[in-house]
């Protein structure tokens, strides 16, 4: 035998047998690697768990049918019920609630339509396969929980092109992974069937008229408009074109330079500006769509009413150059007239005719402005006084026409008319007269329980305690002897490896359980094992 390397002999000099493998320390380093200790799994445990909690932060155990009609968060299943290619051809919508989607249909292709208003779940109907039960629903014919399907649904749910995974007016299909822009819910004053949009999801640019992916149409095409007359300040209408056209002013606020183009420093990341004439997200609660507004006009007398901003128009394929001259437009265009006034001013005296005459035009062209300008033409309260009737949209100026979408602030309910010839437009729809409930399943674990698992009965530890305790007592003492006889068992197994050093794999476990179990083939191999453990020692000392 081969003496051992002296102490300052380098890698190559190690002899054959000695270089062929890796050495004790590196193998134990490799090992350790993989390795966890009990500490570590039960923190990895509690972290996934967590994770569980934030994804899935609610209990899904009880499906929503038996509760009856609830504006709930639900889901549509693409899997069960997938979309037709043409959108004209018939199809079977369905919806089901958040322990349905999560239980009966957790492994297929889901579409999350947020709330949805007077819906009872649609799992374990017709509406869906009979190869997708409701597992969480007791089944009348054999008085089990599962295996319910073939129901019949309930007649008064109204489904809408969101349940094909389309949305908006562009009909788009929603990819979440995909979708970066900002969408909103419309509040839904009517369904599909009244000409209404169902509580659709909508882009910013599709309510004013200029599409989803207005922002990169103009970065892409917009050019400067070149002045019409040159040194000279550009006219209203001129004005007009180019802010309606998303040219010429910058917008500080959406991250715009007024081209189309994104402000330099912007990361490519963030949302699209929003269009022009859309309000920002801060100055409304809610909105409702030109759709709803078209099935229900008379709403139309409220825009820029109290409770309400001003109304936003969508724009036609050919508008004018008022048209869309709304919210943050008007802004522009004023402070433009006001500063033509001015130096009109200190450069011709008597020269402000063309101010007035213009801006008449303009106050024309939109009857809340004229309505506000000229206060002899607002109707008084004691007009509605003296009929006996206290009817507050007397108070209002003409309703407005064209196609338009209302957004509304979270006082509007207030200052809605509820007189004896107002009240019955609001009844039908519930959601103008209060505010609506939200249905939401108890939460999966409370904040004093911070290790609640996602169906609440807390961590693998407390399940595993709480189990003991409902035990009978004959049954618990059994369980405390075995398990004190289990670790008579293993304390020496684990005490020769903390006493070596050595990192315990998977194999050493299993091999000690199958000497425990006392299975043959385990007993046979270990004495093997021995065995070639003695010869080599023979070997290693001859």
């Amino acid at each position: 035998m081969d003496p051992p390397p002296l102490p300052n002999s380098t890698f190559s000099e190690l002899p054959d047998s000695q270089t062929s493998g890796p050495s004790r320390s590196q193998s134990f380093s490799q090992t350790s690697d993989d390795s966890h200790t009990a500490a570590e799994f039960i923190d990895s445990q509690l972290k996934l768990e967590a994770d569980a909690r934030e994804a899935l932060p609610f209990k899904f155990e009880t499906c929503t049918k038996e509760i009856g009609p609830l504006r709930q968060v639900l889901f549509s299943c693409l899997t069960c019920n997938p979309p037709p290619a043409d959108p004209s051809d018939p199809s079977k919508s369905a919806g089901v609630c958040y322990s349905c989607s999560i239980q009966c249909h957790g492994e297929h292709t889901l579409v999350e339509l947020f709330n949805k208003r007077n819906f009872v779940c649609d799992c374990g109907t017709t509406r869906l396969p009979t190869t997708s039960p409701c597992t969480l629903r007791l089944n009348p014919a054999t008085n089990t929980k599962g295996g319910v399907h073939s129901e019949q649904p309930v007649a008064d749910n109204k489904y809408n092109q969101n349940f094909k995974n389309r949305f908006c007016g562009c009909e788009c299909d929603y990819d979440a992974y995909k979708e970066k822009r900002t969408m909103f819910q419309c509040l839904g004053l009517g369904t599909v069937e009244t000409g209404g949009c169902g509580e659709d999801w909508w882009h910013p640019g599709c309510v004013v008229g200029l599409g989803p992916n207005w922002y990169e149409s103009a970065s892409q095409t917009a050019t400067p408009r070149k002045p019409k007359t040159d040194g000279l300040l550009q006219t209203i209408t001129e004005v007009a074109e180019n802010v309606v056209d998303g040219e010429g002013m910058p917008d500080a606020q959406n991250g715009s330079n007024g081209l189309g183009g994104a402000v330099a420093g912007e990361p490519e990341d963030e949302d699209p500006p929003l269009p022009p004439g859309f309000p920002d997200e801060d100055d409304f609660e809610g909105f409702i769509c030109y759709k709803c507004i078209d099935a229900h006009p008379w709403i139309k007398k409220y825009a820029g009413a109290p409770g309400f901003l001003a109304p936003v128009f969508r724009r036609s394929a050919a508008p004018s150059p008022e048209t869309g001259l709304l919210g943050k437009t008007e802004d522009v265009v004023s402070t433009l007239i006001l500063n033509a006034k001015k130096r009109k001013a200190d450069d011709e005296e008597g020269s402000e005719s063309s101010g007035p005459s213009k801006r008449v035009k303009d106050e024309s062209a939109d009857p809340l402005a004229s309505t506000a300008a000229d206060p002899a033409s607002v109707p008084v309260p004691e007009v509605a006084a003296k009929s006996g009737e206290d009817c507050k949209t007397k108070a209002l100026p003409p309703a407005p026409t064209g196609q338009m979408s209302l957004f509304f602030k979270p006082d509007f309910r207030d200052h809605l008319c509820r007189c004896s010839d107002c009240f019955p437009l609001l009844k039908p729809h519930s959601q103008l007269l209060e505010e609506e409930t939200i249905y939401e399943p108890s939460m999966s674990g409370s904040d004093d329980d911070a290790e609640g698992s996602t169906v609440g009965s807390g961590s693998l530890y407390d399940r595993g305690e709480s189990a003991l305790k409902n035990v009978d007592r004959v049954r618990a003492i059994e369980g405390v002897m075995a398990y004190n006889h289990l670790k008579d068992k293993l304390k020496p197994f684990f005490q020769q490896f903390a006493e070596s050093g050595k990192a315990i794999s998977a194999e050493d476990i299993k091999a000690h359980f199958a000497k425990m179990r006392g299975d043959e083939q385990a007993i046979r191999e270990a004495g093997e094992g021995a065995k070639n453990a003695d010869n080599r020692k023979e070997q290693s000392g001859y």
